[in-house]
This record gives structure tokens, sequence and C-alpha cells, in this order.
């Protein structure tokens, strides 16, 4: 029996000793590698986190205390320690347990997350309320150091003060992102301020002074004094300390014994803290350990090799294909990224054009103005980010681009349904912020030579800023013959027919399947979808149903604006919108999400013969 086989609670930590921790520690990830082999799901992070989530646990009584972990997608040791270990096979499959935390789930989810950079605005809320509440209970924001590249960080950081004595940031640095401290004394200061003894003494002693009559407010404040010029001393990273908070670090974050007595110290301070640990992202797993970007979110894999089940061509990689064909005879085109160079398929460009390569950190807002700079001064910006991810940055794309009328290109990765990932990166929310972006001309391609040609006409055909938005995976099912012209939309069939499919990007493949099963309809694939071309209502005079797919949520989308333009040109066909209604949608595979939605072939075909695709 393994130590893991009997932990189902964070109480059954509590008796547990150091040698038994470090066995669970082994013995959850071989249950992260195990498990995410065959979902897929984000297994570097994991790894890196397993001895501080059980050192959490062990100090700590969840969810009295809460703890806040940054993006969510390193919570699976949490999950695992919280009474999900039965479920956890489930991770990231339909009706399962999420990759990320889901308070829907468990009381110990405190925030449902997804996004960076969001665990301190969350935490200093928390404390402030259980401040005001009277509740006891610490809370805990983890936060890595990519995380803390953000700017809500810092605009957390800076409105935390130092009032909130339950609060406790954790900053987990597995990239030495943030200078390590130097010198035995910064480490022999460490371990004394770590010691529970020391900080229960300290209390007591400021009380005492804090009482004594007349002097004792002066002698409490330049003790306090002191402490700060030392500390300044000896610590070169004292941003922390200026903000407030009482640094520990650096701390392995590999060693039960040290993380439970600084945690331990935490617990009993009266004083926000921020404990600085460092971590090996992947530790443990080999291939993880000597690939950590690949392993931060990846697939199912051979876990003998740590080789990617799923390989091949997608748009993520056409897009990196396309960008160093061009940048190739365009000396202005460069290329943005928000800390995501290997999911949008940039790696290779990043290599071959350096100097053209940016990456920004987790910073969707500035890789947006500062784009906006880049074309400013003439030259021809890709930035690269994923919809959900686009979101971040709408004040952006109004002020900083359309507002100055500036030519910035949108690389909008991951549109639509993105499977497993869930509600937080689904990607059907940008067509509707987009439609109300003035100047912006957006495209859908359904296939990579679409998308080739898309990105030549936004770049060299389209005056202002433009976007390109695509799906995650590979392409579908192709018209034979069908080759883009550069037109508006393309239209299949006969349009004297009574029945018209109209759909966009990814789903053309779905609607084109079911346009050959029908009969009496033709179809028509929208190539730009803003504007949309004021041509396309002429082929529509003879019709009787027309129905609209898409990917996208309902409110503000193509369909709506589509609705719309049938209704100013008094088209009087019976007019459907196949779209996703007011919700969030639920991870499981993008098959299963189609058929949810009635996007799927099937449902498409019972739709237009029988009126129950949806």
């Amino acid at each position: 029996m393994s130590v893991l086989d009997g932990v189902n609670s964070p109480k059954d930590l509590k008796k547990l000793n150091t040698d038994e921790l470090n066995e669970l520690c082994a013995d959850i990830r071989k249950e992260l590698i195990n498990t995410v082999s065959h979902t897929g799901g984000h297994l570097a992070s994991n790894l890196g986190v397993v001895e501080l989530t059980v050192a959490l646990h062990k100090v700590f009584n969840s969810p009295q205390d809460q703890i806040v972990f940054d993006v969510g997608h390193q919570c699976y040791t949490h999950k695992i320690l919280t009474g999900r270990k039965e479920q956890f096979s489930t991770l990231r499959t339909e009706g399962g347990i999420s990759g990320f935390t889901r308070p829907v789930e468990s009381e110990h989810d405190i925030f449902s997350s997804g996004h960076s950079s969001t665990s301190i605005s969350a935490a200093v809320g928390l404390a402030r309320a259980k401040q005001i509440k009277g509740e006891k209970g610490k809370v805990i924001a983890v936060i890595g150091d990519g995380a803390l590249t953000g700017g809500l960080a810092y605009e957390a950081l800076n409105n935390s003060g130092n009032d909130n004595s339950n609060l406790i940031v954790i900053l987990n640095d597995n990239n030495m992102s943030i200078s390590r401290n130097v010198g035995s004394m910064a480490k022999n200061l460490t371990t004394i301020r770590t010691s529970k003894k020391y900080v229960t003494f300290k209390s007591k002693m400021q009380r005492s002074i804090a009482k004594i009559p007349k002097i004792g407010g002066d002698i409490s404040r330049f003790i306090t004094y002191v402490n700060t010029k030392i500390r300044k001393m000896v610590y070169k990273s004292t941003m922390f300390e200026d903000l407030g908070f009482r640094y520990y670090g650096p701390i392995d974050g590999h060693d039960i014994d040290d993380l439970i007595d600084v945690l331990s110290a935490a617990k009993a301070h009266n004083h926000s803290v921020l404990i600085h640990v460092n971590t090996v992202k992947g530790k443990g797993y080999s291939p993880a350990e000597k690939n950590p970007t690949q392993f931060h979110g990846i697939g199912k894999f051979n876990i003998n090799t740590g080789e990617p089940l799923s390989k091949g061509k997608n748009f993520s990689s056409s897009f990196g294909d396309t960008m160093c064909k061009f940048a190739e005879n365009d000396g202005r085109i460069c290329c943005v990224t928000a800390a995501m160079a290997e999911g949008t398929g940039l790696c290779g460009f990043a290599s071959k054009y350096p100097k053209r390569f940016f990456d920004v950190g987790i910073a969707e807002q500035h890789a947006v103005t500062f784009s906006s700079g880049l074309a400013k001064n003439g030259l021809i910006p890709v930035f690269a980010v994923y919809s959900t991810f686009l979101q971040r940055s709408y004040d952006q794309l109004v002020h900083d681009v359309a507002m100055q009328g500036l030519k910035v290109i949108f690389a909008i990765d991951r549109a639509g349904f993105v499977g497993e990932d869930g509600e937080s990166h689904q990607g059907i929310f940008d067509t509707s912020f987009l439609n109300s972006i003035i100047g912006l001309t957006v495209f859908a391609p359904s296939y990579y030579d679409e998308l080739e040609s898309m990105f030549y006409e936004a770049i060299y055909k389209i005056d202002g800023a433009a976007a390109i938005r695509y799906p995650r995976g590979s392409e579908g099912v192709k018209p034979e013959n069908y080759e883009y012209k550069h037109e508006d939309f393309t239209v299949f069939g006969d349009k004297n027919s009574k029945k018209c499919i109209i759909t966009y990007g990814r789903l053309f493949s779905e609607c084109y399947n079911a346009y050959q099963q029908l009969d009496d309809v033709f179809l028509i694939k929208l190539n730009k979808i803003k504007p949309i071309s004021a041509n396309v209502i002429s082929y529509l005079d003879n019709c009787e149903n027309i129905y609209f797919y898409e990917e996208s949520i309902r409110s503000g989308s193509v369909g709506e604006c589509f609705g719309s333009m049938l209704a100013e040109n008094g088209v009087n066909a019976e007019y459907k919108h196949i779209a996703i209604d007011n919700e969030f949608v639920k991870q499981a595979s993008v098959a299963s999400q189609m058929k949810t939605y009635h996007m799927d072939t099937d449902s498409i075909i019972d739709e237009v013969v029988n009126g129950k695709g949806e």
C-alpha cells in the first residue's frame, strides 16, 4: 500500500512525518505522469510544485485557509489531495474534473481560473473580506515567475498594502527570472526569520515595547527602521519589502522540511508575507525536465520516451511557416507573442529572425500597444495570440490600434472550440468583440493555403488593422479542386435552390459534408467575416430557409450581424442562426462539442431536412 492510498483529504497529511511526505510526493509524481500521458494536460508545471502543494496542505487548513493558484494549471496535486484522487483519471475529459481550479468541483478550489496573473488580486480581495467579516484563516496566492510578468500582478501587489496581516504570496520561481540572493548572511538571516519561535518572540516583544509609556511608540518605530535598513543591505531584491511584504527566500521548493518551516513561520506572522520558492519545472520526469516548454501543455504522449502521440501539420505550424516565408522577402515584418512562442508556432521564426521576434511575457495588453509602436514607425507587426487571451487587451485594440489607424496584424489562434481545456480557454468570444472594432478587417480561413493567402492580403492589400482567426488543430475536408481566389465569399451549388447554408472557418468542412448529402440546398462560405460583403445578399433572393452556422457566442456574432443585414435588405426567408447561447462551453473533445451544439455534419443534415438539428 502506497502512502498516497491512505491520503483522501488534507487532514490525512497532518499525521505524516517527513519520510512519509517524501514518499507521498513520489507517489503523486507517478500518478501525474501516468494520467497526463493518457489525457494530456499541463505536466511540467505540476511536477514542479508537488512538494510545495503537499507542504501547503500540511501546514494550512483548507478551505478555512484559502489557497488561490494563479492560472490554476498547476493545481493537479492540490486536486489529488482534496478528495479527487479517485476521479483524477478523468482529468480534462468530458464529464470529468477540470485541468484548472473550479469551485463547482470542490470547496477547496477557492477561485475559478485559467488565465494568468489574477491570483494576487483575488487573494487581496479575499483577505480584506476576511478581515472585515472577522473570519479566521490565511489567504495564500501561489504565483509563478512567468505570471509575474503580467501587469495585473503588480497592480495587486501595489494595492496589497501593509494591513493585510492574513495575506501570504508564494512566488514559485522555476526559471530563475528573479535573482537569487547571494551570501551566507542572507541565507542565515532567512533561516532565523522563518523560525516560528523567532516570529512569536518578535511579535510579543513589539507589543511589550509599544506599551512603554510615552517612548514605546518611538522605540518600536526605530527598531522597525533599523530592521528595514538591514534587510535592504542583505537582500538584493527589496521590491517586495518596499511594497509592504516580509520577504522570505529563496527557499528550496523541493525540500519538505524547509517548506514546512517557512510556511509555519508565515502562518504565525501578523504581517503580509511573500515567500520566494525555487522549483524545477518537470521535476522527477526526465523528458519534462529536459524540455519543460514542450511539457508545459502537452497532448497524449508515450510515457517511456516522452514523445507526443499526435504529430503533423496544424494551423499553428502553418502560420509559423507563412511568417518565415514572408519575412524572408520583407524586412518590415516582425512577430510578437505573449509567452506563447511554441504554442503559436513561432519557434522557427524566433530562431531565424531573432531581431524581429519579440516575446513580451504574459502581457497581452502591452503586446498590442507595443505592436502599435512598431507599426507607427514603419514596421508590420504580427501579434500571435490565442483567442481566449486576446480578450485581455480589448481596450488596446480600440484605443491604441483602431483609433490610431495603425496597421497591426492579429494572428488569432485557437478560434472556436478548443476541447479539453474547458470554459476559460474556448475561443468563442473574439468574433463578438472584434465586430465592434472600427476599421478592423477579419478573415476566417478554413485551410492552410487560405491562411497563407489571407495573411498576404492582410499585410499587402488591406489598409489598417486586420485579424486572421483560425482553429486549433488540422484542416478538415476540402472540396475537390477548390482554390481560394481572394473573394470575400465563395458559393457552392445552385443559388436558385430554396435552402442556403452559410458558415465560415473550420465549420465549413462540416457544412460541406452535409451539403453534399442534401437536395435543393446551396452553400456560402464566408472568407472575410468583417465586413461582410453586401453582395452576398443578391444570392438569397429565392431562398425560403437560411441556416447560419458558427463556433461563436451568439450575442454580437457574425451570424447576428448577418441577420441584421437580411432584415435591412428585406430578405423574407426564414433565418436560423445556430451558435452558442448564453453559456460557457465545458471541457470535452472538439468533436463532442460540435455535436453538443448541433454543428456536426449529422446535426446539420437533420436541421435542414427535419428542422431538428437544434
